[in-house]
């Protein structure tokens, strides 16, 4: 039996084409990623497949950081990829600032170019979107945050020791400041810095499907294929 590595791709070849197109397309037009922690809740569970669409900002070179052509600019609100600033490991949040907004944060309360955010609290909120307790046991709750027309829920842990506040931050040409929505358990800006367009992999719009890590990863039916809403 011939094993030759020539021999075992001529017999392969449509296979190993198809294994190429697909790790282009994921590297070059769209890739799915795991949603590995609570810092996006309410909106992203742990568990959540989620498809994030590579060419929705910027056409690169596969494979790199590289733009060949802008397509389209992030915009305050829209849940992004990209790669950490301070290590490269993938992360998903929340865009709020733009280049030119000048941000701050007063006891957990934005202010964008002078104009402060409104609150506006969820009284009952479904604990399925809150952090598991065997995360986080103590209280937490969740607001509505109004930034002009956009309008999306957060959650907030009034025990927890958390970065509430920072001064007026001007986010230079060519960066975006990023936020989780779990705003006390997210590391996000406020630690690591305000992040490249270069480094920004792609927009989530839509789940692909979800696993619930506590009840034996059985699927959440409600989310397959859910449209994530601002």
């Amino acid at each position: 039996m011939d094993l030759s590595p020539r021999k075992l791709i001529a017999d392969n070849k449509t296979f190993l084409l198809f294994v190429a197109g697909m790790i282009l397309m994921r590297s070059a037009l769209a890739d799915w990623y795991v949603v590995p922690s609570s810092s996006m809740y309410p909106h992203l569970l742990e568990g959540d497949r989620v498809i994030s669409n590579r060419i929705a900002y910027d056409i690169k070179v596969p494979f790199t950081d590289v733009i060949l052509k802008q397509v389209g600019a992030p915009e305050r609100g829209d849940i992004v990829t990209f790669s950490s600033p301070a290590d490269g490991v993938r992360l998903i949040k929340r865009v709020i600032g733009l280049p030119g907004d000048v941000v701050e944060m007063r006891d957990q309360k934005l202010i964008i170019n002078g104009l402060p955010a409104d609150y506006a609290q969820i009284e009952e909120p479904d604990p399925s979107f809150l952090t598991p307790k065997r995360e986080y046991p103590n209280q937490q709750l969740m607001y509505t945050e109004s930034l002009g027309n956009l309008h999306h829920n957060i959650i907030v842990m009034p025990e927890r020791a958390a970065l509430r506040s920072f001064d007026p931050v001007t986010v230079p040409a060519g960066h975006y400041m990023m936020l989780g929505d779990n705003r006390d358990n997210s590391n996000d800006s406020r630690f690591y810095g305000l992040v490249k367009r270069e480094l920004i992999t792609g927009r989530v719009k839509r789940l692909m499907f979800s696993l619930d890590y506590d009840n034996y990863y059985l699927p959440r039916i409600e989310r397959i294929g859910a449209k994530l809403d601002h």
